[in-house]
């Protein structure tokens, strides 16, 4: 059986328009998070818990009058429309994806609406610091340096990489990256700051998933250093195409992004994630969307108080 994103690609275009120019867009830091992180160096517990809270607010306690969202009652969410199976617009116009699937549920537990507007990764956490929307919803990685400008929710889901590439090239894995090699990334996201700033390369920048995608198809790059879930979503059969590699890691939890000085909107987020981690609806979703992933045993999301979720 297809996954609910497999069967979005499958009747879905992709787009073909070249972005090689897009290059120029920044060198070293500029487009990138500037973390000169390693985001392959391994699991790290502790980095993990420095931010995880201990506890929550009792949903019965949070008053959503006193959330600071631009509209009283609704959340209004910056998110992607070309990444799935996380975050995507469906083929009768709605945004869906794993991600905002769970932002919903979350909603719904502190009795508020979604409202999904579309946005490039690379301006979503700077509309977010400047509150053009209330939550930003799009796999962030919660790195140190993003959180110098905005504020994180608890994790919802662990970060790992891929490598994808041509099915018959020579990138066959992270350890064929070189300066000859013409990698693509997606502008911003935490694998343009990884090629940029730990492997010391300089990356083709693209504005979206679908386009880099599209530019590995065709041959315009070699490899393209891309979240995994995003390469699942992207990579089918008949493409041509492989994810050569894919690591695990967790150091840096996937959360929702909000502006820093809105904490009681972060901890109603909070109080609800744990809310849909406790009633089932996490692993719900998680099985729906990834129906053949494993969750590291070393990871579980919400905050420390938070049930395991349920196998």
């Amino acid at each position: 059986m297809m996954s609910k994103a497999t069967k979005w690609l499958a009747g879905a275009p992709v787009a073909l328009a070249l972005a090689i120019s897009l290059a120029a867009c920044g060198s070293g830091s500029t487009g990138a998070t500037g973390d000169a992180t390693d985001a392959l160096a391994g699991s790290d517990q502790s980095s993990t818990d420095r931010y995880t809270t201990a506890d929550v607010t009792p949903i019965a306690d949070i008053d959503i009058t006193k959330l600071g969202l631009n509209t009283e009652g609704k959340l209004e969410v910056g998110t992607l429309s070309d990444a799935p199976p996380n975050i995507f617009i469906d083929e009768s116009g709605n945004f869906t994806g794993y991600d905002n699937e769970l932002l919903r549920a979350i909603a719904t537990k502190l009795g508020l609406e979604v409202e999904f507007v579309a946005t490039d990764f690379s301006a979503l956490l700077s509309q977010v610091q400047t509150q053009q929307f209330d939550v930003g919803s799009s796999s962030i990685s919660t790195t140190d340096s993003r959180r110098e400008n905005v504020g994180f929710t608890n994790g919802y889901d662990f970060g790992f990489m891929a490598v994808v590439a041509k099915t018959d090239g020579g990138v066959n894995g992270f350890a064929d990256l070189n300066d000859s090699t013409r990698i693509g990334v997606v502008q911003g996201t935490v694998q343009d700051d990884y090629v940029t700033n730990t492997l010391n390369l300089e990356p083709v920048r693209f504005p979206d998933y679908a386009t880099v995608y599209a530019n590995v198809r065709n041959g315009q790059v070699d490899a393209w250093v891309a979240p995994s879930q995003q390469a699942e979503g992207q990579v089918k059969d008949g493409d041509d195409t492989k994810i050569a590699e894919s690591i695990v890691n967790t150091q840096n939890f996937m959360a929702y992004a909000v502006k820093k000085e809105n904490q009681p909107l972060i901890d109603a987020l909070n109080s609800g994630l744990d809310a849909v981690v406790a009633d089932g609806t996490w692993s719900k979703l998680t099985k729906e969307w990834y129906p053949d992933r494993e969750t590291p045993t070393d990871w579980k999301p919400g905050s420390k108080a938070a049930p395991a979720p349920q196998s």
